[in-house]
């Protein structure tokens, strides 16, 4: 990664507004992450956080503005990134293992009919490795806890060696255990120069996690440091904000 890359901001959004149904979730949303440090998008249920992070990837309906990622709208640079949706999202009863689900990881490379080979599942099992279930890789993934769940699908991201990594609430509802472990791997990631955005529900640990938090609820009420971000009046806002949503948007 290249000094140029890196100051590219990973994460940039101008005048977007989603909407489903005809109702607004996003309203005239502009934000520039920077390109060091962990981002955190923070806000109350229904904020649009979610939202946020799948209109950059096509997910979700755009009425108007754009998102770039990495500099470049996310279909030319799909390859270079790591999804990882919450996990109450997850068919966790489908028939594959820990293994599997990190190997997928590798398919934007070596395609997803193509057999993949020994070093493909050595890389699958580092990855593993690196976020401490590599005991745990013949395992199918319903029998694992949910922070074990968690951590295998950050080993998806990791077998991918993708540059920006968007994980929706990866800490939500998991042992502390596997909290300490998916943060560590995600401070080496950072130190490494890949780039990390997290949607994050814990208004107790956001700021010793992350070094820059957006504020959102259908705006932005703010986004900077967490000192700045996280100010009284700026979370009054945003958890005290029925004037702030639009409440509906011409078809």
């Amino acid at each position: 990664m290249t000094a140029d890359t890196q100051a590219v901001p990973p994460f940039e959004a101008s005048g977007l507004t989603v909407a489903w149904g005809g109702r607004p979730v996003l309203w005239n949303v502009d934000i520039s992450l920077p390109a060091r440090g962990m981002s955190a998008v923070v806000g109350p249920n229904g904020a649009g956080k979610s939202t946020l992070v799948k209109a950059a990837l096509g997910l979700a309906p755009i009425l108007t503005g754009q998102v770039r990622l990495l500099g470049e709208p996310a279909a030319r640079v799909r390859r270079r990134i790591a999804y990882m949706p919450q996990r109450n999202s997850v068919d966790w009863d489908f028939p594959v293992s820990a293994r599997d689900v990190a190997a997928m990881g590798l398919y934007g490379r070596v395609g997803w009919f193509r057999r993949l080979g020994r070093r493909h599942l050595e890389a699958a099992d580092a990855a593993l490795e690196r976020v401490g279930l590599a005991d745990f890789r013949h395992r199918q993934i319903g029998r694992l806890s949910g922070g074990q769940q968690q951590r295998i699908f950050l080993a998806r991201a990791l077998a991918q060696e993708a540059e920006l990594l968007l994980l929706d609430e990866p800490f939500s509802g998991i042992d502390a255990a596997s909290e300490a472990a998916i943060l560590d791997v995600l401070a080496e990631l950072e130190r490494e120069g890949r780039h990390i955005v997290c949607i994050h529900h814990d208004l107790g640990t956001v700021a010793a996690y992350f070094d820059h938090v957006t504020l959102l609820n259908a705006v932005v009420v703010a986004s900077g440091p967490p000192d700045e971000a996280l100010a009284e009046d700026r979370l009054r806002r945003a958890y005290d904000a029925s004037g702030l949503k639009p409440r509906a948007v011409a078809a």
